[in-house]
């Protein structure tokens, strides 16, 4: 296993973060370029984000056609591939979508679940002992799969897309009231509590058994919501926008990351997490798919978080 370089925090060793989702093929068409079939998926930007921090393990499934260099890819960050399956009866899961000229709205022009469509995860021992854990947008009935075959698991972090607040409203419940971290943007908050309001939205959710959540505001940043407090967050100055896809799963990915290699879980463990994953996020969109991310290298993260910090003084 390749061990690459990590920020170190005090020279604590980091716990492992387990990321369940997905691996795909995207292609993106944005108002100043195109990619064609680039690997995508929220386990693929979740992972890559986190292994700054802690090393990971990804849990997904991917098809006959998925390349050897997007496995060296994953591999090159030191991502632990044993939970990646190659189903050999079909293709990888495939997306395709049109960013508008602001960035802020994009289309679905064509989505293929291809070997994704009958993903079922089945945990290792290896795997069920993770202690911090995300569970990415795949469908909440296997997210509850998932917890259920979680031995003791210090911190689960669960996200989820629109598609599943309006087919599976009640086991995306179960799954928000047993996560501890809810990470959602403000369309989802708004579409889960009928509120527009991110304040209101956050804290109803809180109301309704959420222990934590995040909502991401996009280019205006993070809001936190806690027992403890709120905290509210601005965006990095990006100024080279060329690809948002993954911004929120590498956000999820390193604020994760974080903790695992912290070891701590509290309020202001979450407050440091959320700029780390801010800073992580911002080198994401920079470039199509993981491309950045994927070379973007300790020292810019500790920078823009830096930045951040100076950003953020009164």
């Amino acid at each position: 296993m390749i061990t690459p370089r990590r920020i170190n925090f005090k020279g604590r060793t980091p716990e492992p973060v387990l990321v369940v989702g997905s691996v795909a093929y995207d292609s993106i068409i944005t108002p100043h370029a195109t990619g064609k079939r680039i690997l995508g998926g929220s386990a693929a930007y979740a992972c890559l984000a986190a292994s700054y921090f802690a090393p990971p393990r990804i849990v997904g499934v991917v098809g006959h056609d998925f390349l050897e260099r997007d496995r060296k890819k994953l591999a090159k960050r030191g991502i632990d591939l044993d939970g990646l399956l190659t189903d050999s009866t079909g293709r990888t899961f495939s997306w395709s979508g049109r960013y508008h000229e602001n960035y802020n709205r994009r289309d679905t022009e064509d989505l293929q679940l291809n070997v994704f469509e009958h993903f079922k995860p089945r945990l290792t021992e290896t795997h069920r002992a993770s202690p911090f854990v995300m569970l990415g947008n795949i469908r909440p009935d296997l997210q509850l799969n998932v917890l259920d075959q979680l031995t003791s698991p210090r911190f689960v972090l669960a996200d989820t897309i629109d598609i599943w607040i309006e087919t599976q409203r009640e086991r995306l419940a179960e799954v928000m009231r047993r996560a501890d971290l809810l990470v959602i943007n403000d369309t989802e908050s708004t579409k889960l509590t009928g509120e527009a309001n991110v304040i209101i939205a956050g804290r109803k959710l809180r109301e309704h058994g959420c222990r934590t959540v995040i909502i991401k505001k996009g280019e205006h940043g993070a809001v936190l919501f806690h027992e403890e407090g709120l905290f509210t967050l601005p965006a990095y100055p990006v100024t080279e926008l060329r690809d948002p896809t993954g911004a929120g799963d590498s956000f999820a990915g390193a604020l994760l990351g974080y903790l695992a290699a912290t070891g701590s879980t509290d309020f202001a463990a979450l407050r440091q997490a959320m700029i780390y994953g801010t800073a992580v996020a911002s080198l994401t969109v920079e470039a199509f798919s993981t491309d950045r991310l994927a070379k973007a290298g300790c020292t810019e993260i500790r920078a823009r978080r830096k930045a951040l910090l100076q950003m953020m003084k009164a």
